[in-house]
């Protein structure tokens, strides 16, 4: 178990060396993560990183107030405090959270866009404190811009390169105020109320109510405890918090897949303690620690992410009159294909993009993507009558979905899948991580079309190979090889020394075996 005094202590007494990569500020799809005891997440970073965030907005002059949130993760109160002496010295306009409490990620995309909107002189923007569903003793903090969604590379680029100039210089060109009066500048904002008075915007809540369906969440220790309680008050839900702790060691979770503790609402393992008690509510919901991500628990178990998106998607496009039919549906490259048949199905046009939630931004943002999903269980799409809602993935909208979907249809999210698999086939879906050299990372990074070995994939003509997605035209840092029956995406992974491959059959499991097997050629 995670010693948090050790952690605290850590992130405190332990400064980074810029010279060794691991230590370095590096923003990933999902901003710079690590923990105070590795020296990948400690004072030192936050201090850098958030300093580059002020000079990052003052350069875009970006001068509105700057929305912060944060999880329940270990790190996350102490980091908290270094973002707002960094936002203090510099005398940037602060919004927390008024009840000084948690902050989901989808409350403060959702804040930065109703300010935007609102016709303020001055843009907003904003920080999340997460490491998302990672191990106890992870930190995160992520940048958002104007347009609510996490920041597109230019932004990142710039943020990681000057926060590590800063750690190289010995933090020379911080500004920064002592903790009591930096927590005295910071502005309370009521997050929750915002976000909660705000729903019928995007979901049929009066629907939901008046079901009277028995509801169930596990918030998994994390920050939507407080929205959920919010919820069920103000629209009168028949719903259940089943776990009420808020634990940093997340002592009362059950083990992932590999005995870590992690908080992933779309493992079976790590969702044991709702799975178990399932047969006590009609539907229930589970969220990961910032609740950007979505799980589904129905009479069938907890909901694969790639069918649950797909439902998503054929019900929304059904059931969404306001919305113009030129919308699109983004899905990343490495979702099912499933999600292609629905979207032909219905006559609209697919997004498909590289993976990271990033690339959907810009046009749920613009209301030109009526959704936005990626396999790993995060989505958000446009309200009712087809503006942005959050433009960062929003585990609790997906989650009250399910609710709306048994009510209007009559069918369970399972059920309604079993439904489309009758009228597009029933695809069998997998995803293997491979031991992976710097050499055979960087070989299969630079893998053309044309380089492929083959003409057919388990039987089937190759109809495309692609390095670059389909939808935006970004680098996809692997290849991706498509047949009617199935296909495979293999790219090598950013952080770890592993190449991941990722494969659906719409035959059966001894075809995906096969595709599989040639996959791993290019290895």
């Amino acid at each position: 178990m995670m010693n948090l005094s050790k952690l605290l202590s850590a992130y405190k007494s332990f400064s980074p060396n810029p010279s060794v990569p691991a230590e370095r500020v590096t923003f990933g799809t999902s901003g710079h993560r690590g923990s105070s005891l590795t020296r990948s997440f400690n004072r030192d970073h936050i201090l850098a990183i958030t300093q580059a965030v002020v000079e990052w907005r003052a350069g875009q002059s970006i001068c509105g107030p700057l929305y912060v949130g944060k999880d329940t993760h270990g790190l996350s109160d102490v980091a908290m405090d270094t973002v707002l002496e960094v936002l203090a010295g510099n005398g940037v306009v602060t919004r927390v959270d008024a009840a000084s409490g948690y902050t989901p990620t989808p409350l403060v995309s959702h804040a930065i866009l109703a300010h935007n909107r609102s016709g303020a002189d001055e843009l907003a923007d904003g920080l999340i404190i997460t490491p998302s569903h990672n191990p106890p003793e992870d930190g995160g903090i992520k940048y958002n811009g104007p347009d609510g969604g996490p920041a597109g590379t230019d932004a990142t680029g710039w943020i990681e390169n000057r926060a590590n100039a800063l750690l190289e210089a010995g933090l020379v060109g911080v500004k920064t105020s002592p903790r009591r009066m930096a927590v005295v500048a910071a502005k309370p904002w009521d997050y929750v109320a915002h976000y909660v008075d705000s729903l019928p915007q995007v979901v049929d809540m009066a629907a939901i109510a008046a079901s009277g369906l028995k509801l169930g969440v596990d918030p998994m220790g994390g920050s939507a405890l407080a929205v959920w309680d919010a919820v069920a008050k103000a629209y009168g839900l028949n719903l259940e918090v089943v776990n009420r702790q808020q634990d940093p060691e997340f002592a009362f979770m059950p083990p992932d897949h590999d005995g870590k503790i992690r908080m992933d609402c779309s493992s079976t393992a790590a969702m044991a303690n709702l799975l178990n008690i399932q047969d006590r509510f009609d539907l229930a919901f589970g969220n990961d620690p910032d609740a950007d991500r979505h799980g589904i628990v129905d009479v069938a178990g907890l909901m694969n992410p790639n069918h649950y998106l797909a439902v998503c998607i054929d019900y929304l496009l059904s059931h969404r009159p306001e919305w113009p039919t030129s919308l699109k549906v983004g899905k990343t490259l490495v979702s099912s294909s499933m999600i292609d048949r629905v979207v032909a199905g219905k006559g609209r046009t697919l997004y498909e993009v590289p993976v990271g939630f990033k690339w959907f931004v810009e046009g749920l943002h613009k209301g030109e993507l009526a959704f936005g999903g990626e396999e790993s269980a995060g989505a958000s799409f446009l309200t009712l009558d087809g503006k942005p809602w959050s433009t960062d993935k929003d585990g609790i909208i997906l989650c009250l979905l399910a609710a709306e979907i048994r009510v209007k249809t009559g069918k369970l999210p399972s059920e309604y899948y079993q439904d489309l698999t009758t009228r597009y086939g029933a695809p069998v879906y997998q995803r293997k991580d491979f031991p992976a050299t710097a050499e055979q990372k960087q070989r299969l990074k630079n893998l053309k079309p044309a380089d492929l070995p083959f003409s057919e994939l388990a039987g089937d003509p190759v109809q495309e190979a692609f390095t670059t997605a389909p939808g935006n035209g970004a680098g996809i840092g692997g290849i991706k090889v498509t047949t009617k029956n199935g296909w495979f995406a293999a790219r090598p992974s950013g952080t770890e020394n592993l190449c991941k491959i990722y494969a659906e059959s719409f035959v059966g499991a001894e075809h995906l075996s096969e595709i599989f097997k040639q996959a791993e050629t290019l290895l």
